[in-house]
């Protein structure tokens, strides 16, 4: 019997699960180090092998993520499982790579104002910190560059393309391995996706670049569809839609990650994702965060789902 493995030929498309991060950081009541851990080991397990599980930042700014390094620890790390972190300092740093990350995420607003809310610091002193971080990873672990509010800004409206090359062009100086551009607040609009994307190409041709979109104003998704079309091939999104910026005023949740995922395959491209298992996950979720997730796919399930016709509602009269 021939037991030799053929690959996927369809495109590969990479996603990466914030929702234990971006998605969770936000919820008021905090939830149990281990559920958390539980959450991240049922998403690799649905085929999500690259999650940004949680933040190594001060637990007065973010309590629900104050058990970082612990729920860390309560994972069942495999070998197929990429395990990020997101770190505000060089404090941050030496703490996630003390936890055995697989990569670090740092992180800067294209927004002056934005920044100052989020991490309490100008553009310039944020960027000196990201030198430290980027010393501190270098040879010990991948280091990825994120730009917050990098299509726009509650407090300051358009953010323009050189703002975001400031970002972009410090990341490149201190060699990171990835860059992550963030729609914060669910602004990025089609147009604008495109001609950031392709400002950062004509000055970076190498940079793998990933989308991160919000779906605040119900395009996170149209959005994702013009990354795809420009080449782009890594996402982030959240389990269930959950998440927000809690520095950022209108700022609702994440894409999706079970419609994003439906999206992808729907659209020819592979992701590896178990989208029977992931809904299971994202119904998990709302058990534990007790009120209805936004996400679409989990309550209608895939395409070809079937059902009896004996459970169907039926006119009469």
């Amino acid at each position: 019997m021939d037991y030799t493995h053929t690959p996927d030929p369809r495109p590969q498309v990479t996603i990466t699960e914030v929702g234990t991060r971006d998605g969770l950081q936000s919820e008021p009541e905090f939830i149990r180090t281990e559920v958390k851990a539980e959450i991240v080991d049922a998403l690799v397990a649905a085929g999500l092998t690259h999650i940004e599980a949680t933040s190594f930042v001060s637990p007065r700014a973010v309590p629900q993520l104050a058990d970082a390094q612990a729920m860390l620890a309560q994972l069942r790390r495999r070998a197929d499982a990429h395990i990020a972190a997101l770190v505000p300092n060089a404090r941050g740093a030496e703490r996630a790579l003390a936890a055995r990350v697989d990569e670090m995420v740092c992180f800067v607003s294209a927004s002056e104002t934005h920044n100052q809310a989020n991490l309490n610091a100008p553009v310039a002193v944020s960027l000196a910190n990201v030198a430290e971080i980027a010393d501190i990873a270098r040879g010990r672990t991948p280091l990825r560059g994120a730009v917050a509010c990098a299509f726009g800004c509650p407090f300051e409206g358009d953010v323009p393309v050189s703002a975001v090359l400031r970002i972009v062009d410090a990341y490149a100086r201190l060699s990171v391995d990835r860059l992550t551009l963030g729609d914060t607040t669910g602004m990025a609009t089609p147009p604008t996706v495109a001609r950031l994307v392709a400002a950062i190409r004509d000055r970076f041709p190498a940079l793998r670049i990933a989308l991160h979109f919000h779906n605040t104003r119900g395009v996170g998704l149209a959005n994702v569809m013009v990354g795809l079309d420009l080449g782009i091939r890594e996402f982030e999104s959240s389990l269930g839609g959950l998440g927000g910026c809690p520095f950022a005023p209108g700022a609702t949740g994440n894409v999706c990650t079970e419609d994003l995922v439906y999206l992808l395959e729907e659209s020819g491209f592979a992701t590896g994702v178990d989208l029977d298992a992931l809904i299971a996950v994202a119904r998990r979720v709302e058990q534990v965060i007790g009120r209805p997730l936004p996400g679409q796919v989990m309550k209608a399930g895939p395409r070809l789902r079937k059902y009896s016709l004996d459970d169907a509602r039926r006119a009469v009269g």
